[in-house]
């Protein structure tokens, strides 16, 4: 055996090939379980789809980088989980695509940022002025959020992408109500009332389930 262990230690290539081989084995026992757990492929119960004015926040969300410096993933640490709530779980993000969870925090995680008690103006001067309301944010500022209005042109296809491509459970109905606000009391929304939108959705799946 110490034979064999010493032209392993010798030869780099073979030993760059084995480990890819224990690690791949490794990784594969512990992944491939998960595809039939409920828990990481069934949603929480309390969660609900997106409404068109959220989904228009997150898109322009992911578009502006947000999710760059802010991770969605509380981590089940008790210092994570006193500053932002309960630990994330996968049943809150089987809807998510892209999923946004991640492992830089040049922000604070906003996984839950809907559960604290900030107001919807809070997060417009935020968004506007970062260094007004929190003076050490080295966040840059989106003004323009509040003059652009949201171009709702590809809302009801992504609706029905979400509903037949990723199983989010949409119904005909559901997307004919949301279309009607779409041309309605959002038809002049900017994407700055869609972002706002979207970050006061983040976690309420956890607050309906207390």
């Amino acid at each position: 055996m110490a034979n064999y262990h010493s032209v392993i230690e010798k030869n780099v290539s073979l030993m760059i090939v084995l480990t890819l081989v224990a690690v791949s084995f490794g990784g594969l026992a512990e992944i491939v379980p998960l595809f039939w757990q409920k828990a990481t492929t069934e949603p929480m119960a309390t969660l609900r789809p997106y409404t068109a004015l959220e989904m228009a926040g997150r898109d322009v969300y992911i578009r502006e980088g947000c999710h760059v410096c802010h991770t969605q993933m509380v981590r089940p640490l008790r210092a994570e989980t006193e500053r932002f709530g309960p630990y994330s779980v996968a049943g809150e993000d089987v809807w998510e695509h892209p999923f946004l969870w991640g492992s830089k925090r040049t922000g604070p995680d906003l996984d839950r940022v809907g559960l604290r008690p900030i107001t919807e103006q809070w997060h417009r001067e935020h968004l506007r002025d970062p260094r007004q309301v929190v003076p050490e944010s080295n966040m840059p500022a989106y003004p323009w959020l509040a003059e652009n209005t949201v171009d709702w042109s590809h809302m009801e296809r992504t609706l029905k992408v979400f509903k037949n491509q990723f199983g989010v459970p949409y119904t005909d109905e559901d997307i004919a109500e949301q279309m009607q606000k779409v041309n309605g009391e959002w038809a002049d929304a900017t994407e700055e009332d869609a972002v706002v939108a979207y970050l006061l959705s983040l976690g309420q799946a956890r607050r309906e389930e207390r």
